[in-house]
């Protein structure tokens, strides 16, 4: 079976959830005897390699634009890959729903992972929403099968869209500290700091993260990891914001540095708000971190209802009053992150993940093509 994987960044690379997905599910298909080629955003890559690790790299380019490159990156990708010997087109994004279109043409058997509610993000204007709401529902319409990465984005779906998916979760890896002198850089000691993970974009709450933290009037450092890799008023002003004890890292492309300030932190706070199965709490999870997590159906279900973790609404009052009562309690605190890794079950296990995939494909395949 060959496999064509367009929609993310391309292949090596980790810098978001889309990018973690094709990396975790490349390497195992292609363990499988399955081939795999993945489309990479050209203009992300200074040196461009046919193939690592087994994983065919096809090199497309996209317009330079904030709204625009990542959409038609993958537009002209489906159009590439509608004539390529691929059996079968995994899309990520459900922006790319509208592309759908080309491979109905074609006759080219396509599954969309639509991942999170993209039309509701406040980073967006009116315009982009409705196109977003617009392409999902044509994802719907279009594409063999729909993935969605969680129950709750699954009901969600079949309420806005009366359309079934499948639901399969993203995973992560279990992992424990074994170099926590990487986080020396920033002076940072082991239980002495939070930590956020994630873009620096209104719907991941960033500004009543900061505020909530300021809020509380900790002891404690905060660590902000993450960026926007493009200008931004948003992410600019939370970069402005002057505190002596909030440290801004930038994006850590080092897997090991990031994974040890997720191991010795105190806590790890989580404020997105509109994806389904998030991997950054994911990693919280799997390398055994105290959580506070905004109160969210998506959270609510990674958390299994607070099983492994603590939820926050959505205000600075009642954030810093939750830091409180955790620094109160380190007892709580030190469960929280034995019973944390417990939380990666079957359900967000790569290996399971892969396997569903896997069956999916085969399902696909034997499917009549969709045609226009």
């Amino acid at each position: 079976m060959k496999i064509a994987i367009i929609g993310s960044r391309g292949y090596p690379s980790t810098y978001g959830g889309y990018e973690t997905f094709v990396k975790e599910l490349s390497e195992r298909l292609v363990k499988k005897d399955i081939e795999v080629t993945v489309y990479c955003h050209r203009a992300l890559y200074d040196v461009k390699p046919k193939k690592i690790n087994g994983i065919e790299l096809r090199y497309v380019a996209g317009l330079q634009t904030k709204s625009l490159s990542q959409v038609t990156h993958s537009f002209f990708s489906i159009i590439h890959a509608c004539f390529s010997k691929a059996d079968l087109l995994l899309v990520v994004n459900a922006a790319n729903g509208p592309w759908g279109i080309f491979t109905r043409i074609f006759g080219k058997r396509a599954i969309i992972n639509v991942d999170g509610i993209e039309w509701k993000r406040p980073k967006w204007a009116r315009m982009a929403k409705a196109y977003f709401y617009f392409s999902a529902w044509l994802a719907t319409k279009l594409y063999n099968k729909v993935v969605t990465d969680a129950d709750a984005m699954k009901e969600l779906y079949k309420k806005t869209f009366q359309a079934d998916s499948t639901m399969i979760a993203y995973g992560a890896n279990i992992r424990y500290s074994s170099h926590p002198e990487l986080i020396t850089k920033w002076n940072l000691e082991r239980h002495e700091y939070y930590l956020i993970v994630g873009r620096l974009i209104p719907d991941n709450n960033a500004d009543i993260l900061l505020q909530g933290y300021i809020a509380a009037d900790t002891k404690k450092k905060l660590v902000v990891v993450g960026d926007v890799p493009y200008a931004d008023a948003f992410a600019a002003s939370i970069k402005a914001t002057h505190h002596p004890d909030i440290i801004f890292t930038g994006h850590i492309k080092e897997a090991n540095i990031l994974a040890e300030l997720y191991h010795n932190c105190f806590a790890y706070l989580h404020g997105h708000e509109y994806g389904g199965t998030n991997p950054a709490m994911l990693k919280a999870l799997a390398y055994g971190c105290a959580i506070l997590a905004l109160d969210t159906p998506f959270n609510k279900e990674m958390l299994d209802n607070g099983r492994y973790g603590i939820f926050f609404k959505k205000d600075i009052q009642s954030l810093s009053g939750k830091m409180h009562s955790l620094e109160n309690n380190e007892l709580l605190v030190s469960d929280m992150r034995e019973k944390a890794r417990e939380g990666i079950t079957k359900k967000y296990n790569w290996d399971e993940i892969t396997d569903n995939y896997i069956s999916l494909f085969s399902e696909v395949m034997k499917q009549k093509n969709k045609t226009g």
